[in-house]
């Protein structure tokens, strides 16, 4: 799309949100209730899309498309349930209300590595408040975006409504900086690079507009002395090499307390040598390709990066001999904690292995970094869980006990700290972001 496109699809969309914002809530919610249905229909095809187009392996592509069918059936129970308190005013014969108001047309900017779910996850919350959406998916995955978009006009139209209601342009920076710049936009929502999310906020601000936004991330993974290595090894596994390193909720770094660090080495990378890699459609293999050759190009810098500062190459680190973006999934070991590239987001399966000896010291190195979205902790010290839920404890948005950094419920708010942006989507009370309220 180019930006004649856009203005017409801005138009339409402001058109259809008079004739959204007329209808009840709960009416509203059906609409959703439906576009869930129409995606239900549709899982595994689409899921075979989003493994075709990102490279995730099916069963994730397919668990992408549940999500936002899941936010579906979330958001047609919060259409019933959005309000306002009636507060008691102190004027003899006067009534005090809070009302909440849909904002208008509401842009979102997604990113490669989910082209689904964090769609699904604004457009299903932001329709159920009155909201039109206006979407603009990522260049490399135009071809879900139009899926998505087709399966969720086709509801809308079935139903007598614009399809413009859910709109969409694809294409690049000068789409995104339209929207961003865009007075007409009132709310956007960006998922996408720290580098990029500032230069957005920035522009959005400059307008006094409002933004959700959520941004690169650089996620922990803390294992003390009492944890139960046979929760560890698959979480860790999983966590780092999961979306083969794709997902904004990936451990980048695993602290692991001196008494047990060589063993869990050890038995981490013989777990690493089992992974199947291959097709993503095969239903073997767990570990596919990088989304982009640029993003080969990134990881084989990184690793050298990391040798350069004094780290060791424990497995993997070089580019697989075979058609495609494949790379081995990479743990090093032996980098301070403070090292550069171990603060460097590289969106790419590398595991920094770091040593540590206090609880202390280990909290103050999660939450040392500029990013913080995802964390884990990993003890049967009831103490030290809470102290780690607490105000001295991660300073992350997600905080697990026990389980992996990767991925999150929808039905608590999504999204993280600092740089990271500071944004929350899905869950909990996340629909107040899509309305404004008038008291």
């Amino acid at each position: 799309g180019n930006l004649e496109d856009y203005e017409e699809t801005v138009k339409k969309a402001k058109e259809a949100w008079k004739v959204w914002a007329d209808i009840p809530a709960p009416k509203r919610g059906e609409i959703v209730r439906q576009i869930g249905d129409a995606l239900r229909q549709k899982i595994k095809v689409l899921g075979s899309l989003v493994s075709l187009e990102m490279g995730k392996i099916f069963v994730e592509g397919v668990g992408e498309v549940q999500e936002y069918v899941d936010v579906c059936d979330y958001a047609v129970g919060l259409s019933r349930m959005i309000g306002g308190p009636i507060l008691p005013s102190e004027r003899p014969g006067h009534a005090l209300i809070e009302q909440w108001n849909p904002v208008g047309l509401v842009g979102v900017i997604t990113a490669f590595n989910f082209p689904v779910a964090v769609y699904g996850w604004n457009s299903a919350i932001a329709m159920i408040c009155g909201n039109a959406c206006l979407w603009k998916g990522a260049p490399t995955t135009s071809l879900v975006s139009v899926a998505v978009t087709k399966i969720i006009a086709k509801v809308l139209e079935d139903n007598k409504l614009p399809g413009a209601i859910c709109s969409l342009v694809c294409g690049g920076a000068d789409i995104g900086t339209a929207m961003a710049k865009d007075e007409r936009m009132d709310l956007l929502s960006f998922t996408g690079s720290t580098k990029v999310g500032k230069q957005v906020a920035l522009m959005v601000q400059e307008r006094f507009g409002e933004c959700v936004v959520t941004c690169s991330c650089f996620n922990f993974f803390k294992v003390f002395e009492d944890a139960d290595l046979n929760l560890v090894i698959p979480s860790a596994l999983f966590a780092a090499v999961g979306t083969a390193g794709q997902r904004c909720t990936t451990a980048r770094r695993l602290f692991l307390h001196e008494s047990i660090h060589d063993e869990v080495v050890t038995k981490l990378a013989k777990a690493y040598a089992q992974v199947r890699i291959g097709d993503p459609w095969d239903p073997d293999t767990l570990y596919g390709p990088l989304h982009t050759k640029e993003a080969v190009k990134m990881y084989l810098e990184a690793v050298e990066q990391a040798k350069q500062q004094g780290g060791s190459v424990v497995c993997g680190g070089k580019v697989i001999n075979r058609p495609g973006n494949y790379v081995e999934p990479t743990i090093v070991t032996g980098l301070p904690h403070n090292a550069p590239i171990v603060h460097t987001e590289t969106f790419a399966p590398i595991l920094y292995v770091l040593k540590f000896k206090e609880e202390e010291e280990v909290f103050a190195w999660n939450n040392e970094v500029k990013q913080g979205l995802s964390s884990s902790i990993f003890t049967k010290d009831l103490g030290r869980i809470f102290r780690w839920l607490g105000p001295k404890g991660s300073d992350c948005g997600i905080v697990n006990v026990n389980i992996p950094t990767s991925g999150a419920e929808i039905g608590g708010a999504f999204g993280g700290e600092k740089h990271t942006g500071g944004g929350r989507e899905s869950g909990s009370d996340s629909w107040k972001l899509y309305m404004r309220r008038s008291t």
